[in-house]
């Protein structure tokens, strides 16, 4: 019997089969695929390791090789990815000998003293007696000048004006050194450079895995085992930049550095203020105005002024002077100490689990 049959059936039962024809009814409509299967399975396990969660601030766990660079291997297929490198086990390089620096003689001269005097007395220092200006004129090279000349037998307050002659001292000018270097330094024989680390870190990291069954617990890459695992090994470690303490369930502590900076280097060469310079000046008095007619000569030094005697009244018509002598003085050299030194950059700590003990072989 088709279809078809079935519902005139339940049509020709009669009011007597209405619930049975009913239920036969929804039973026609009812749609098993429609209803969807009950998950009954667990959840998918760690294909890794579960670890110890990281505290707050540290990376995630990372799976972490250290030994020499040139034997480093690239990161394991379960954490293909580099989330750390660093170097520790630092060495500086030879750094370059500095110079010895020295100072060539300042380049100093003698300026003439100009502000010459006279005084109504001898010696000059007689307190009350006049003093009359015997100056040369500004700028004086020491040529023979009759600029403020005095005549023979000038009266001053009823003294005769001319009685000493009272010439100041000489000035040395400084000037400046010109600092140079002693003799080169011997090149070091080994090569310049910062240094060289000797110890490598890689800290390698994987996709998202399934979680723990122990919420504070997280799903981590194991280490590579057996064939697969690099002589020196993996450890499972967490990492923050700065220098740190461990936390407990990362108890074992690495720092790594991203690089070093060498800023050795040798202060520059230079000179201090120019000290000790001397001078003295042959210093001429005449009477005429041509430098002819000699009245008195005198040595003086850049040490003390001096005042010299002369026979009363005489006339003091013209002046000359010559530096006799100049110690320039010397300065002190300064520089060729060494400066600035290696720094190591960017700090970073590395907390690891403990590597696990292997089981004792069997006897």
């Amino acid at each position: 019997m088709d279809g078809g049959d079935g519902a005139d059936a339940c049509g020709d039962a009669g009011p007597d089969a209405g619930d049975a024809c009913a239920d036969g009814d929804a039973g026609a409509d009812f749609d098993s695929a429609t209803v969807p299967e009950l998950d009954t399975g667990t959840p998918a396990a760690c294909p890794g390791q579960c670890v110890p969660r990281e505290p707050f601030g540290w990376s995630e766990p990372a799976l972490l090789w250290i030994g020499p660079e040139d034997r480093a291997p690239d990161c394991p297929a379960a954490a293909p990815i580099v989330a750390f490198e660093g170097r520790t086990d630092f060495t500086a390089g030879a750094s370059r000998p500095c110079p010895a620096c020295l100072c060539d003689p300042p380049d100093a001269s003698c300026e003439l003293p100009a502000a010459w005097s006279t005084y109504a007395s001898f010696p000059c220092d007689v307190p009350g007696a006049a003093e009359t200006p015997f100056a040369a004129p500004g700028g004086w090279d020491g040529s023979c000048t009759s600029a403020g000349a005095i005549d023979a037998g000038q009266m001053c307050d009823g003294a005769l004006c001319a009685q000493s002659l009272q010439i100041p001292a000489p000035r040395v000018l400084p000037g400046s050194c010109a600092p140079r270097i002693a003799e080169e330094p011997e090149e070091p024989e080994e090569p310049e450079g910062a240094g060289s680390f000797a110890i490598f870190a890689r800290a390698c990291t994987g996709t998202a895995f399934a979680p723990c069954a122990d919420p504070g617990m997280t799903c981590t890459p194991a280490p590579p085992a057996g064939e697969a695992a690099p002589p020196e090994g993996f450890l499972t470690c967490i990492h923050r930049e700065g220098e740190r303490d461990c936390p407990a369930t990362y108890p074992d502590r690495h720092v790594f550095y991203a690089g070093a900076e060498d800023t050795r280097g040798c202060a520059p060469c230079g000179c201090a203020e120019p000290t000790g310079g001397t001078c003295s000046v042959l210093a001429s008095a005449f009477s005429d105005e041509a430098c002819s007619q000699f009245v008195v000569g005198v040595v003086v030094n850049s040490e003390a002024s001096i005042c010299t005697g002369i026979v009363p009244g005489t006339a003091l018509g013209s002046r000359s002077a010559s530096v006799v002598s100049l110690d320039p003085g010397t300065c002190e050299p300064t520089g060729g100490e060494p400066t600035g030194g290696v720094a190591l950059l960017g700090t970073a700590t590395l907390c690891c689990r403990p590597e696990p003990i292997p089981d004792p072989v069997p006897a």
